[in-house]
């Protein structure tokens, strides 16, 4: 009888505590104000915003210069390299959000010559990020991450960012929910 008695409460205890633990993540997940932020030229890195914002919430920002990239292909390209090669940061046509108001970042960038672009190097570098959990995501056409998240934590000194960047092919989206379920941002 009495071990029948100490079976049951701690049955009992664990599943309070199972319930408040529970409780804990669901207040924490609503508490926490997220800000999803991407740049996008083809509409690739706009998609998995979007689909990360569908999962999470927050707030969506589209991270734009005042000077917009050619729109043939080999134009951008050779501008882009041009840009990255000599470290220039272009001018954002939008105020950045006020990142007081938000406790986690996601930053989107396409892969350009194997590093982010250079607009979200001014966002980065132009923001006061520090303190702020910041998670990448980059789209490519073939080059995978390359130097992408070492670059991106170079200039994002003073933020604690996640290893567990979204690396992802043109604007697939499929496995984002799997991704953030795994980084523990979604039940």
């Amino acid at each position: 009888m009495i071990k029948k008695l100490l079976f049951l409460c701690a049955t009992l205890v664990a599943f309070s505590m199972n319930a408040k633990a529970e409780e804990t993540l669901a207040d924490k997940k609503e508490e926490q104000k997220i800000l999803v932020a991407y740049y996008s030229v083809s509409g690739n890195t706009k998609k998995v915003a979007e689909a990360i914002q569908k999962d999470l919430g927050g707030d969506l920002y589209q991270i734009e210069t005042i000077d917009a990239y050619p729109e043939n292909y080999g134009e951008l390209t050779a501008q882009a390299k041009r840009e990255i090669s000599t470290g220039y940061r272009p001018k954002l046509k939008e105020p950045l959000p006020d990142f007081g108001k938000y406790d986690m970042v996601f930053i989107g960038s396409p892969n350009w010559w194997g590093t982010i672009t250079p607009a979200v190097s001014t966002f980065i570098e132009s923001g006061n990020l520090a303190g702020k959990t910041i998670v990448l995501f980059v789209t490519h056409g073939g080059g995978g991450e390359q130097n992408t998240l070492n670059d991106f934590k170079r200039q994002c000194e003073g933020c604690l960012v996640k290893d567990d960047a979204w690396i992802g092919y043109g604007s697939r989206t499929f496995g984002i929910s799997g991704w953030l379920k795994d980084m523990g941002f979604k039940e």
